[in-house]
């Protein structure tokens, strides 16, 4: 029985782990965070894609994933209804997924709390063994080994040591909101729709997701929103600092933001978004942000390593398709190796997943051109402002891009 090591345990991760083990091989789960991941996360669009991956693997697929909008709306700065578009999905939670994907794993195929240090391969790849040596001293052996550790991945830093994600000049706040505490008018406006409001070179999005312990229970669920916003470089340093004026680099703990940028943030909202975004930013007790990044790999197979998901590309989150396109990579992984061996199955792999995770990051781009902090020609600009009418961001937020 062959054997596969997969560095990540997360979305991306755990659905590779779930298929390679219905394929019949060993499968073995190192995720370098302590204990369960459950908490994480946010709000998940769903498309077919990904519930047809969830289904092979043997997860029920129905009304539970998440929860059902039927149509996109976009509010005016008064708050009234400027266009809307018939267009169901499923929004579901990170959390929830994660869940239902360990449940469907045996429990001994994960093992947290493995920092991997470094990648072994024989002289001989393909006809040798690849090693995960980890930070606690052991060394694991298998016949392939799947990056699958993230934005900030491990394995693509070690075979791709110059590929650095870019910042794109815009960042995202993101909170979530008790359903229950919403008043009935922006339940009304907002809750059974994938909303949107458009300022000057700005976007916001919420829509529904599940509540505390994954309820779907009408009063019981959540609103989950993402407001991008334009931050140069010394702007998102500001973001970053703290009230003791550290500068937190690498990303910013939600509870250390300063209380002052917080206020920022909240008299802002009032000034520039709809009613109902406003109350809805301020009941959410936690807002945080995230610097909006891109990165696109050359290649994502090294001998017997293959990158997949966000360690591969990380595309900006236009097109929500950041745990669906994993799921493709996972698909397309073991298709490709079930039908043609590891040797020529990683070759195909290679060849298909890198020509598609470029365009998915090519057509992020060009989603969020327009909120970034400098654009530097007439024409880029010319270019952004096709993707900021109501129409255009309701078409095509959260949506596969249709690709030749």
């Amino acid at each position: 029985m062959k054997r596969v090591l997969i560095i990540g345990g997360s979305l991306g991760g755990l659905i590779a782990a779930n298929l390679f083990h219905r394929a019949g091989w060993d499968v073995q789960v190192f995720e370098k965070v302590p204990g369960e991941m459950g908490g994480r996360g946010a709000g998940i669009a769903t498309h077919p894609e990904l519930l047809q991956v969830l289904a092979r693997i043997g997860i029920p697929v129905d009304q539970g994933i998440g929860v059902q909008v039927m149509t996109r709306v976009t509010l005016d700065q008064a708050g009234h209804r400027i266009g809307d578009l018939h267009y169901p999905q499923v929004m579901t939670a990170w959390s929830y997924l994660y869940q239902l994907l360990r449940n469907a794993l045996p429990a001994e195929r994960y093992a947290s709390g493995k920092e991997l240090v470094a990648v072994e391969q024989d002289t001989d790849q393909m006809r040798g063994q690849v090693r995960a040596r980890f930070a606690d001293g052991s060394v694991v052996s298998g016949d392939l080994l799947i990056g699958a550790d993230g934005i900030r991945s491990t394995v693509r830093q070690q075979f791709l040591p110059g590929a650095g994600m870019r910042y794109a000049g815009y960042v995202a706040w993101r909170g979530l909101v008790e359903e229950a505490e919403l008043s009935p008018a922006t339940h009304q406006s907002l809750f059974g729709h994938l909303g949107f409001c458009l300022p000057d070179r700005e976007q916001m999005v919420g829509y529904p997701v599940a509540g505390a312990n994954n309820a779907l229970t009408e009063g019981e669920r959540r609103y989950n929103f993402v407001w991008y916003r334009p931050a140069d470089e010394a702007e998102l340093r500001r973001l970053s600092t703290d009230d003791s004026g550290k500068v937190h680099d690498n990303g910013i703990p939600p509870p250390l933001i300063s209380k002052a940028i917080l206020k920022e943030i909240r008299t802002d909202a009032e000034a520039i978004l709809a009613p109902q975004f406003v109350e809805i930013v301020d009941h959410a007790p936690q807002l945080f942000f995230q610097p909006i990044m891109d990165l696109a790999s050359e290649r994502i197979v090294f001998g017997r390593v293959a990158l997949l998901g966000d360690a591969a590309f990380v595309a900006r989150p236009h097109c929500g398709m950041g745990v669906t396109k994993a799921a493709s990579d996972a698909t397309s992984l073991v298709d490709a190796i079930t039908a043609l061996g590891l040797e020529q199955g990683l070759q195909r792999y290679d060849q298909e997943r890198t020509a598609f995770g470029k365009r998915i990051v090519q057509h992020a781009r060009h989603l969020g051109a327009y909120m970034q902090a400098q654009l530097q020609t007439e024409q880029e600009r010319a270019m952004a402002e096709q993707y900021r009418t109501p129409e255009a961001v309701m078409r095509e937020t959260a949506v596969p891009p249709l690709l030749d």
